[in-house]
């Protein structure tokens, strides 16, 4: 048994190193001193460019400032995804931050609107998302600064290049103490009797120690799976695509979008992302349905603007490894497993697992139970998020090509089927307090999709028609009244960085 932590040990840099590098020293301070090792020959796969609400808070923990945050980074905002082409293929929906109308005493908004959707009283859920209404208009602000507004505001995020803000989050971090270490490491050492790791040791005869070991070596899990052996649990039998074609293309002149946009393709889908200086772009899609080299020209054929590079071709599996937390090792990010960019969610779970770290931190020792408690956290987390992506897949009406044949069809696992079950017979979703997506992410995707439930909750009938007829006019009238007292995304953005 390992005894009191004192020394922690980063191998590897990038998004998840330098987050939680920066996070563990922001809240542990001086109780454990912390060595993060990266190689500067060893690339990032740097595409983690969009993100989701929470952020602004981890951000804010950090003691990041939002301007700088902004400048630093070439950050835009984001108000939600638009995917286009998923339910069929000329449908067009949007999964928006934030909450739909507003809420009636114990009766979902979701479930009044049901009801003068079967009266025939209004059709478009989106109508009555404030962030929807902003991102098709293309403008954004703090609502705080508007004057005269009844809505509590926009609910956002950022999008943001990846490689500038772990550049970020590795200057403060090394302000407040952590120590970096530039080499390969080319042999890791373990105890025979515990199987904790001992050491690691570089390409140029350096060795390390420490108590605790943090993986954030990448897909290749250099401690995690390579030295620990936990096993991984493949998902790719719901989440078929296993590569993606990369590369930055111009920032044109016009307005900047509030949003990502994921743009159903013949084997897979296309992000298009707006940061100040550029737009990222990538051809996520299935090496079953496409060959690498068609996949790389369809994403250059539809690109927005004039490409800035070539382009980059990244390769995975998505999945999980069967422990988060063996021995003296926890992984975090993509050396923990991988969930594909559809939702956004990657720069996320590389937080709540720093979070779930220091909420089991062994300041004292390893303890089995902390372990095993944590690994459950991280199972439920991740496969909450899976059935949440594996919905787009499913939900489709699609026939045209062999992959959208084979979504279609496909076996999905029991915990979706039940959800899709109970919503589409009741209207009802019972998202957990702790999930990531809670029940707004999903009646927007689900209705997006097509999947409008047959009934509505009894509870609705407190509005008559009239009554409906009118909430829903004023709610409209406020929601577009406010959108028109936003200033461009654009405007917003120059004021932040300017």
């Amino acid at each position: 048994m390992t005894e009191r932590i004192q020394n922690v040990l980063i191998v590897g840099g990038g998004t998840a190193g330098w987050l939680s590098a920066s996070l563990l020293k922001r809240v542990l301070k001086d109780q454990v001193n912390i060595t993060l090792i990266e190689s500067d020959d060893i690339g990032t796969v740097g595409v983690g460019e969009a993100s989701i609400p929470p952020m602004v808070n981890f951000n804010a923990a950090l003691g990041l400032d939002e301007r700088t945050f902004m400048e630093q980074t070439q950050a835009t905002y984001k108000l939600g995804i638009e995917f286009e082409g998923w339910g069929h293929q000329d449908s067009r929906y949007m999964h928006a931050f934030g909450e739909l109308g507003k809420s009636f005493p114990f009766c979902d908004f979701f479930q009044v609107w049901l009801k003068a959707k079967q009266q025939g009283l209004t059709d478009c859920l989106a109508e009555y998302s404030l962030n929807t209404q902003a991102a098709k208009a293309n403008r954004f602000a703090h609502l705080q600064h508007i004057p005269n507004t009844q809505l509590q505001g926009l609910t956002y995020a950022y999008h943001f290049d990846a490689g500038l803000y772990a550049k970020l989050l590795s200057k403060q971090s090394q302000s407040q103490g952590v120590r970096r270490v530039e080499g390969k490491v080319t042999e890791v050492k373990t105890d025979p009797n515990s199987g904790h790791i001992t050491s690691v040791h570089l390409a140029n005869g350096e060795r390390y120690s420490a108590d605790l070991y943090l993986d954030c070596s990448g897909f290749k899990g250099l401690l995690i799976d390579q030295t620990m052996n936990v096993g991984f649990e493949d998902w790719s039998h719901w989440l078929p695509c296993d590569s993606a074609w990369a590369l930055p293309s111009e920032q044109f002149d016009g307005e900047i979008k509030p949003y990502t946009r994921a743009i159903a393709k013949e084997a897979g889908w296309q992000w298009q992302i707006p940061l100040q200086h550029r737009i990222g772009n990538g051809y996520v899609f299935s090496s079953k349905f496409i060959s690498e080299q068609d996949a790389k020209e369809a994403l250059l054929q539809s690109l927005p603007s004039r490409p800035l590079a070539e382009p980059k071709l990244i390769t995975f599996k998505t999945g999980m490894r069967r422990k988060q937390w063996q021995g003296n090792v926890f992984a975090v990010g993509l050396s923990s497993g991988f969930l594909e960019p559809l939702e956004s969610t990657s720069i996320h779970l590389i937080q709540t697992s720093i979070l779930r770290l220091i909420r089991h931190f062994p300041f004292d020792a390893i303890k089995d139970s902390a372990i095993e408690n944590a690994n459950m956290e991280f199972a439920n987390e991740m496969e909450q998020v899976r059935d949440f992506v594996i919905l787009h897949y499913k939900l489709t009406e699609r026939d045209d090509s062999r992959f959208w044949q084979w979504c279609k069809n496909m076996f999905i696992p029991p915990s979706l089927h039940r959800k899709m079950a109970l919503f589409e017979e009741t209207g009802h979703f019972a998202a957990k307090t702790d999930d990531l997506f809670q029940n707004v992410a999903w009646q927007q995707v689900m209705v997006g999709q097509g999947l409008v439930p047959k009934t509505y909750h009894p509870l609705a009938e407190q509005f008559d028609d009239e009554h409906l007829k009118s909430l829903l006019d004023s709610l409209k009238v406020l929601l577009q009244t406010t959108v028109n007292k936003l200033p461009s995304h654009q405007a917003f953005i120059d004021k932040m960085t300017k």
